[in-house]
């Protein structure tokens, strides 16, 4: 087979992922069951990485799945992971398990985003909490992170703002710089932009005040948001796929929003059972879009 190499290309692509992660090449060599040696060889040129090394070396590294593949390419392999549309036939059984699983879920809001934080689906569960959220935050593509901080998104029903915005900004950085992600930075130093909460609480309609900084529930900041002339309280959850084969499925989240007090989850259980919310207007009728 002939293959186009870059050597110095995936070997500095390889030494900033290792820099990134903080290791030194005898912390990395160590991990991959090579020499510090091989390891410089590598990362200058010297010496031309098998695709089972760079594989390897990737995965010592943590590198996201997209970014193996990149790093293949340039040396000069082709990509071993593919990149499926959700729509296409093949990730049939993962549309019906995700679906069954939001809905298993209700009345409690659970949605499923992609590596932007474009919200993919979501279940009935989600809608209570959209109530006067602008229609151009609700037009697909959804960003979850844009219709939570926006001024004209969640955020002025957000009761404990100040806290909940650090929280997502500090989560957002995470992934941007475990990513190496230009477009995720992007998006971070958008939402970073939208303004900051005023150091002074407001009441809400309960008369009650959360203070920027009231103490956290005791074992996970909860999320307080105004909804249907409540406050409602909830603890969010993300979970990911072990082990993915494929891009897509790779950059998959589920966030599941777990009622934090006896009171949320009355709220959602009785608008269950009176039939559900009604779509704000402009939004989409039915949030599952898989």
């Amino acid at each position: 087979m002939t293959r186009t190499v870059d050597d110095v290309h995936v070997g500095s692509m390889l030494r900033g992922w290792r820099k990134l992660r903080g290791v030194t090449q005898l912390e990395l060599a160590l991990r991959a069951d090579s020499s510090a040696r091989h390891i410089s060889f590598i990362e200058t040129g010297r010496s031309t990485p098998s695709r089972s090394m760079v594989l390897h070396l990737a995965e010592q590294l943590g590198v996201p799945v997209r970014d193996r593949n990149s790093l293949l390419m340039a040396a000069g392999w082709a990509p071993s992971y593919p990149e499926t549309s959700l729509t296409a036939p093949a990730m049939t059984t993962l549309r019906a398990g995700l679906d069954q699983l939001l809905t298993a879920y209700e009345p409690f809001p659970a949605l499923v985003m992609d590596g932007m934080y474009d919200v993919v689906t979501a279940n009935k569960g989600v809608q209570m909490l959209l109530e006067g959220v602008a229609d151009h935050l609700l037009q697909p593509p959804m960003n979850a992170m844009r219709l939570t901080l926006h001024p004209q998104g969640l955020a002025p029903r957000i009761r404990n703002l100040g806290q909940w915005r650090a929280h997502l900004l500090e989560r957002m950085d995470r992934q941007a710089t475990l990513r190496s992600s230009d477009a995720l930075r992007g998006l971070y130093e958008e939402v970073a932009s939208y303004p900051a909460p005023a150091d002074a609480a407001h009441p809400g309609p309960d008369g009650r005040t959360d203070e920027p900084g009231s103490a956290a529930h005791p074992y996970a900041l909860p999320l307080r948001i105004e909804a249907g002339g409540q406050v409602l309280s909830f603890i969010s959850t993300a979970t990911t796929f072990n082990t993915p084969m494929d891009v897509t499925v790779s950059e998959l989240a589920i966030e599941t929003f777990l009622p934090a007090d006896p009171e949320t989850a009355a709220v959602l259980r009785a608008a269950a059972r009176e039939g559900g919310v009604t779509p704000p207007a402009g939004g989409p009728g039915n949030p599952r879009r898989l």
